[in-house]
């Protein structure tokens, strides 16, 4: 079979879950494996987990190793996608600096693997069969725990010099801000992320504010500020318009400096809708160059939680027709 003609193996690794898809050379998904990451268990548990979900697809499909043109891991952190190494790990990942991921996987299969990050995987998904598709220039940003992002520039992936382009959370939007996770002060994760959204009505609860939220207040989760906002709750509904001051603030930024016919916006937190969505829009409109602002759209992402895999998919069938 000529290798264009061949599947590839798609791998999306997240702090939860691992999941495995096969796709037919027409990018069309074939079959999908989902389980458990247990990222507590340590970096060589997951990696047998990783092995193991791709032997069952190897053996439920009656696919063998050399049938495939490549495998590719859609994965959080900092990646060299030349070198297939994971350099700098995510909080969910905190274990994995330095990890080669690509060499261990092809070691084990055999298979020539690609690893990217997950965020930019997302952006590269969305371009080709999601919100964005057919979109020359896009960016998306992922609003969940934390926040991510990836670029798109002539239909091409950017990743940048060394891999690491797309850390959109990590703009500067307040010069004396928070410190981050990352080691600097005032990053966008730390004002629009769940993980900020969650903190912030918290905060405000101990401080003496009243809210529906505060049975909830040992366990809350931004989708719980969101719910409560919806329905009405002063103190989440200013929460949540915090954050979306925030987001709107990054969304201006993005806008000057990659001038995209499109945003899209995913994630956890993009569930909000136009409660998050709308304020940045606005904002867009006010505070860009006309230039930029006049054409772009700024809409929610479609693929969910298989963007990870789709976009995996996407990127390796991309690097084999160079080859």
């Amino acid at each position: 079979m000529p290798a264009k003609n061949k599947p590839v193996l798609a791998v999306d690794i997240g702090g939860t879950k691992i999941m495995t898809a096969l796709f037919s050379a027409d990018g069309k998904m074939e079959t999908k494996d989902v389980r458990p990451t247990l990222a507590a268990d340590g970096v060589e548990a997951v990696v047998e987990r990783l092995y193991l979900a791709v032997q069952d697809i190897f053996k439920k499909n009656d696919v063998t190793p050399s049938q495939l043109q490549a495998i590719s891991i859609a994965c959080a952190g900092g990646i060299d996608t030349e070198e297939g190494i994971v350099v700098t790990p995510s909080p969910s990942l905190p274990d994995w600096s330095g990890l080669p991921l690509a060499d261990i996987i092809k070691e084990k299969t055999g298979v020539i693997t690609y690893v990217l990050n997950d965020a930019s995987a997302a952006a590269l998904a969305e371009q080709r069969y999601g919100a964005g598709k057919g979109v020359k220039n896009l960016v998306l940003i992922t609003l969940g725990t934390g926040i991510g992002g990836g670029i798109i520039i002539d239909d091409k992936l950017y990743l940048g010099a060394d891999g690491g382009a797309g850390e959109l959370g990590h703009m500067t939007v307040e010069s004396d801000g928070l410190r981050c996770g990352c080691g600097n002060t005032g990053c966008l994760e730390m004002y629009a992320s769940g993980r900020a959204v969650a903190r912030d009505a918290v905060a405000r609860m101990r401080k003496g504010e009243k809210s529906s939220l505060a049975e909830n207040i040992e366990k809350l989760a931004a989708e719980m500020v969101g719910v409560a906002a919806k329905k009405g709750d002063k103190l989440a509904r200013d929460v949540i318009d915090r954050a979306a001051f925030y987001l709107g603030v990054g969304l201006v930024n993005i806008v000057n400096i990659f001038n995209p016919q499109m945003i899209v916006i995913g994630g956890g937190l993009s569930g909000l809708g136009e409660m998050l969505i709308a304020p940045g829009r606005k904002m867009v409109a006010e505070r860009t160059f006309s230039i930029n602002s006049r054409n772009v759209k700024i809409v929610k992402a479609r693929l969910g939680n298989e963007a990870g895999v789709y976009g995996a998919a996407a990127f390796a069938f991309d690097k084999r027709r160079i080859v």
